[in-house]
């Protein structure tokens, strides 16, 4: 086979709409998101918000995988956070002004990620395709809590979505190294199982390197993402190193947890769910497009077989690539016993991408003319009204799912916020949490020295306790380093984290 132009594989297409006006699009849904969407998962606050409130505030509450004995989540992470957190506290000295702005920023990042991937969606594959995934991102309920959420795994959504644009555009030449970098900064930064979504794409990578000349030319291309992935890593370490006081790699500290932990610990020990859990959350959060999704590979395939003189096997290879992602994201995720909704995070935008090239397909089909086809003796205002019905529909379900997300969710925020109001808390104050505790909003929603304790409940795991305030003689977060009593990787509870009622 000739030596592939990667460069010249297809034509400029014209943009339906312009790349600067989809971010401000995805921009405007976000901040609405930073704004109103509620927190889903206890684990952001508590592993996420409240170290972030430490580093910017000198309290908080410590979750056991924070202590030293254990390290499984790597202070690089909260530390980008908090330094925006600094930035957002020049605007005001209430804690929530804080929260939010930080919120806002993530809105934003995912913003830029989110039309960037549009944006080569569009010139790579097709302008309409572009639409139909800027519409699913955001009508989806999925999207609206993921993008401004305080998570590993939305931040590696959002790297993830750099890395694919990097692999699917072409245009100026390969981009491999820029996409291994991307996605080993998700890994690496976020959430190291992220990295799985590579896959698809190196595959390619390679598939192209046996069947041209440019063999050496991806081995170089492979060595410069790695590197680039080795230089992260190496500041990760160094951060992680200043606050624990010790060399650790938090990537493998956390794939060892939760694969290689043995019987009593893991993730498993944290609740478990049926093989489907992933097709029901995803019914929820994407509707019918994620039905699309899960589809697109056979009308791909259909596609090919019934219209074999419109598809040429470059454009079924280039898309079955595109497409593979998703499904082996929820092929490895389904066949694990503990599952939880924040593990499809980093899929969400591949989950997009399948649904819009698999409408994209049926559209076409169903805009037949040729009479010879039965859909073609379908008239063509009869076929319009009956596709416009069924994504209006498709985008009100999630649009209302989201709604009643916002309305029925929000309580906690506003709880907590009512705390804030002159005369209704002093300093000193403590809030305390029973059995709801994991609806705590985090110690940014508690005025000014006001803490949070816990009384016992019917819980019975192990709960967070609070960061060392040592300061005399510790050095800087001292609560960083020194090893918190009563602290195990078992869920096991521990009685010194209760407080008298």
């Amino acid at each position: 086979m000739p030596k592939t132009n990667r460069s010249q594989q297809q034509p400029p297409q014209q943009y339906h709409v312009r790349p600067i006006i989809s971010f401000y699009i995805f921009a405007l849904v976000n901040l609405i998101a930073a704004a109103y969407a509620p927190i889903q998962d206890c684990d952001e606050v508590f592993n996420y918000w409240e170290p972030t409130h430490y580093l910017n505030r000198g309290y908080g509450l410590q979750t056991w995988e924070y202590s030293p004995e254990f390290s499984i989540r790597s202070w690089g992470y909260v530390v980008v956070h908090a330094i925006i957190g600094k930035f957002g506290s020049l605007l005001s000295s209430k804690k929530t002004v804080e929260f939010y702005f930080i919120r806002a920023v993530l809105a934003l990042a995912c913003a830029v990620c989110e039309s960037r991937l549009f944006s080569t969606i569009s010139k790579t594959l097709n302008p309409r395709i572009g639409i139909m995934f800027m519409v699913i991102m955001l009508s989806s309920p999925g999207m609206f809590h993921a993008s401004v959420s305080f998570l590993p795994s939305s931040f590696a959504m959002c790297t993830s979505m750099l890395g694919a644009t990097a692999f699917m555009d072409w245009r100026g030449g390969s981009k491999t190294a820029l996409g291994i970098m991307w996605f080993g900064l998700g890994g690496i930064v976020g959430w190291p199982f992220s990295a799985a979504l590579i896959v698809p794409f190196l595959v390619e990578e390679l598939l192209l390197a046996s069947i041209t000349d440019e063999g050496l030319e991806v081995a170089r291309r492979f060595i410069d993402g790695t590197i680039r992935s080795s230089l992260m890593l190496g500041l990760q370490i160094a951060i992680d190193a200043f606050f624990y006081h010790k060399i650790i790699v938090v990537p493998w500290r956390i794939v060892s947890y939760n694969i290689f932990s043995g019987s009593g610990r893991g993730p498993d020990i944290f609740g478990t769910e049926p093989w489907d859990f992933y097709v029901r959350n995803l019914l929820l959060n994407f509707n019918v497009w994620f039905i699309l999704a899960m589809a697109s590979g056979p009308i791909l395939i259909m596609q090919y077989l019934l219209r074999a003189k419109s598809t040429t096997k470059y454009t079924l290879l280039r898309s079955a690539f595109f497409i593979s992602p998703f499904y082996l994201w929820i092929i490895i995720f389904s066949a694990q016993a503990h599952k939880e909704e924040r593990f499809m995070y980093p899929a969400y935008p591949f989950l997009g991408l399948n649904a819009a090239i698999a409408l994209h397909t049926v559209l076409s089909y169903i805009g037949s003319s040729d009479p010879n086809t039965l859909i073609g003796k379908v008239p063509a205002k009869l076929k319009f009204l009956f596709v416009s019905l069924s994504v209006i529909l498709a985008i009100d379900v999630g649009v209302l799912r989201t709604v009643g997300i916002v309305t029925a969710y929000r309580a906690p925020f506003q709880v907590y916020g009512s705390l804030q109001r002159p005369g209704v808390a002093k300093h000193g104050d403590t809030v305390c949490l029973g059995k709801e505790w994991y609806r705590f909003p985090s110690s940014y929603f508690l005025p000014n020295g006001m803490r949070a304790r816990f009384i016992k409940s019917s819980f019975d795991g192990l709960l967070p306790g609070e960061f060392n305030e040592a300061k005399v003689g510790f050095g800087f977060f001292a609560g960083t380093w020194l090893v918190p009593p009563g602290m195990n990787d078992r869920n096991i509870a521990d009685p010194g984290k209760y407080v008298s009622q």
